[in-house]
C-alpha cells in the first residue's frame, strides 16, 4: 500500500482549520485589546469631566466637556488609533455627541458625554447604557454623575476567513464602552 501522499493531503486538509484558528486569536486579542483601550481612555475621559466644576454646563460647550473631549483624542493619537475626523454633532440637554467616520472602519467614532447622568446608589443598579441617557430615579438614591460612552468601528477578519469554511459569521462592526464617574462639584 503506497502512504507516500497522504501527510500533503493530512496538510491540505487541517491548513484551512489553521488558518481560521490563527486569524481569530490575532483578531480576538485585537479587539480585545482595542476594547481594553476604550476603557481607560473613557473612565479617565469620566474622571476628566466629573472632577470640573459643573457651574459652566449653560454654556454652548462647557469646559468640562471639552476636558473630557481633549483627553479622549490625546489618547488617540497618542496611541495610534484614528480620530475619525470627529467633529461636534450638538447637544442635548447636558448630553454632548462628537462623531466622525473619516479614516475608520465601518462605524465610525462616537462619542458621548452626559454631564447630568443620574446613577441610582443602590445594589440593584442596572450598568450604563450605551446612550449615556440617565435612568429613572425613582425612590431610589440618585447621585449625579458624568457618563462618557465611546463607540469605535472594528474591522473583524475573522468573519472573512471563516467564510472560506462556509460559515456566515457576523460579528459586530464597533466596539462599545462606558464610564460613570460621580461629579464631585
Amino acid at each position: 500500500m503506497e502512504t507516500s501522499g497522504a501527510q500533503l493531503v493530512e496538510f491540505a486538509v487541517a491548513l484551512p482549520l489553521l488558518v481560521v484558528f490563527v486569524v481569530g486569536i490575532f483578531d480576538f486579542s485585537g479587539a480585545f485589546t482595542l476594547k481594553q483601550k476604550l476603557t481607560n481612555v473613557a473612565r479617565d475621559a469620566a474622571r476628566a469631566a466629573a472632577a470640573a466644576p459643573s457651574n459652566d454646563l449653560s454654556n454652548a460647550t462647557p469646559a468640562s466637556v471639552t476636558a473630557a473631549y481633549q483627553v479622549v483624542n490625546n489618547y488617540f493619537t497618542a496611541n495610534g488609533l484614528s480620530t475619525c475626523g470627529v467633529a461636534s454633532s450638538g447637544s442635548s440637554g447636558l448630553t454632548w455627541t462628537y462623531s466622525g467616520t473619516s479614516g475608520c472602519p465601518p462605524g465610525g467614532l462616537t462619542i458621548k458625554i452626559n454631564r447630568g447622568y443620574y446613577f441610582p446608589a443602590s445594589s440593584g443598579a442596572t450598568i450604563a447604557n450605551v446612550a449615556c441617557t440617565s435612568q429613572a430615579a425613582g425612590t431610589l438614591t440618585a447621585v449625579l454623575s458624568t457618563c462618557v460612552s465611546i463607540q469605535y468601528g472594528y474591522g473583524w477578519r475573522f468573519g472573512r476567513v471563516a467564510s472560506l469554511l462556509g460559515s456566515n459569521t457576523i460579528l459586530p462592526n464597533t466596539l462599545t464602552v462606558t464610564a460613570v464617574a460621580m461629579n464631585e462639584n
